[in-house]
């Protein structure tokens, strides 16, 4: 171990000695207030945290060395910045979003310096820092202000921060468990900080988030103006509550003043007369007494009611080639003469909300999928991949070419047409009825032969498992 080495180290363990002696008072207060806060509970533990878990983590660094050692050292510079920012919240009071933004900073730019570890070219311990990197998102648990600011609570947050981390974390482990000890330890250190350390911690003492001061003794958010020399500067008003009652003063002064706000709204419900301005129901508007009523459903009420599940009639029709890789043909409807000519192997197409329609594919493609259609024909010279049908209605299907596989879902009513080059076909159906597969005849002048694939099926438990074999329905 070289001499910059063991002085890095030792400036490491500096740090973590002068922390849990009561150091590292935050910038901005007064010694007596570091004083007082040493006993604190809170504080206390975290400092525990720090010297034991944290120590831990960064005595095993100090032997690994290299790009690890200056990793964990930017780690315990963010919980450095972390305490402070624990004992800078029972000076203040909660913040607003730009006074929140100002308070954060200290541990913004410290985890803006631990994302430049992970830019430009990896180094061969990326692993460690990406581990590092992602696991300080924990610590932002301190910017939970309730339920509506778009966090999870405290305890969750660090939970799913970990889990983040945890993906590189188990890349260190089995990247070193039969190489080097060291990195193994390191790795089982670094979850042990956080899971269950500073998991446990938040539980114990901010399970709702953090508690800030109810008198400030420092404002947050730093005013437009520069403050004059001489003094401190007097924290802000505090907002006046909603409901304030106000002095006997401010009352006898503002009794000649109109209500403003919520007190106007009550003072109106409670003077007005609410139900003036309802109608009486009479006895023929109710509903029992109604002679227009009737249990009967017109025919043209239905028709609207009932609907063809597999057509879509939103959107405009569509024939157009996207992004060079996929023909997308929708909503058409009584179109025979439908063409895609200039295909090749490397496109898809996709048909969608089609009826009464004939699609015509001149080329050899790489996947067809046919979705909520109704009446509608494809004929295609072939695919490489597959073919799908999926939540149509009495659609036909005709490959000229090959076709490796062809599956049909949520289908009713679906005839398929294979050539020669397609009997080998693997053809999937599920939750489908009135599949009919029509194949060639062995010599040109004879007639296609058609072949009903089941739909129902029967399962026989035998032999410890469950043997399945299609129905099969013959005349007496």
């Amino acid at each position: 171990m070289d001499v910059k080495l063991i002085r890095r180290l030792e400036n490491v363990v500096s740090r973590l000695e002068a922390l849990s002696a009561g150091g590292g008072v935050p910038r901005g207060f007064a010694a007596e207030d570091g004083a007082d806060l040493a006993s604190d509970p809170a504080i206390v533990a975290f400092d525990d945290l720090m010297s034991n878990s944290l120590g831990r983590v960064s005595d095993v660094a100090g032997m690994i060395g290299d790009k690890v050692l200056e990793a964990t050292e930017v780690l315990v510079e963010a919980f450095s910045a972390f305490r402070g920012l624990l004992i800078k919240v029972k000076h203040t009071q909660k913040p607003n979003t730009e006074g929140l933004a100002d308070f954060l900073k200290p541990l913004n730019e410290v985890m803006m310096k631990a994302n430049a570890l992970t830019e430009g070219r990896r180094s061969d311990f990326f692993n460690h820092q990406k581990t590092i990197v992602d696991s300080l998102a924990a610590l932002g648990w301190i910017a939970y202000t309730g339920k509506d600011c778009g966090m999870s609570l405290p305890i969750a947050h660090v939970e799913e921060s970990w889990q983040m981390a945890e993906f590189y974390n188990n890349k260190v482990l089995v990247q070193y468990r039969n190489k080097d000890p060291n990195h193994v330890e390191w790795a089982k250190a670094l979850k042990e900080l956080y899971i269950p350390g500073l998991r446990d911690y938040v539980r114990s003492f901010y399970p709702l988030g953090p508690v800030w001061s109810a008198v400030a003794k420092a404002s947050v958010s730093t005013p437009k103006k520069a403050p004059v020399p001489g003094g401190p500067a007097l924290p802000p008003p505090p907002p006046a509550p909603l409901f304030s009652t106000g002095s006997p003063q401010a009352s006898s002064s503002s009794s000649s003043r109109p209500k403003e706000g919520m007190s106007a709204v009550f003072q109106e419900i409670s003077s007005s007369n609410i139900t003036a301005g309802l109608r009486k129901v009479t006895d023929d508007m109710k509903s029992k007494n109604r002679k227009d009523r009737t249990s009967v459903v017109s025919t043209a009420e239905k028709e609207l009611r009932v609907s063809s599940p597999g057509f879509s009639k939103t959107g405009p029709p569509k024939l157009e080639l996207q992004m060079g890789r996929k023909w997308i043909v929708e909503n058409q409807i009584g179109k025979k003469n439908l063409v895609i000519d200039d295909c090749d192997a490397k496109q898809s197409v996709y048909v969608f909300g089609c009826k009464d329609s004939v699609l015509q594919i001149q080329g050899k493609i790489n996947n067809i999928t046919i979705d909520k259609c109704t009446k509608t024909g494809i004929v295609f010279k072939g695919v490489v991949a597959a073919c799908e049908v999926v939540n149509c209605i009495s659609v036909e299907v005709q490959s000229q070419g090959s076709a490796p596989t062809i599956s049909v879902d949520n289908t009713t009513g679906c005839q398929l047409y294979l050539s020669k080059e397609s009997l080998e076909a693997s053809i999937t159906t599920a939750k489908s009825s009135e599949i009919n597969v029509l194949v060639p005849a062995s010599t040109a002048e004879g007639d296609w032969g058609e072949h009903a694939l089941p739909q129902q099926f029967v399962h026989i438990y035998k032999d410890g498992q469950f043997v399945t074999t299609p129905v099969s329905h013959s005349g007496g």
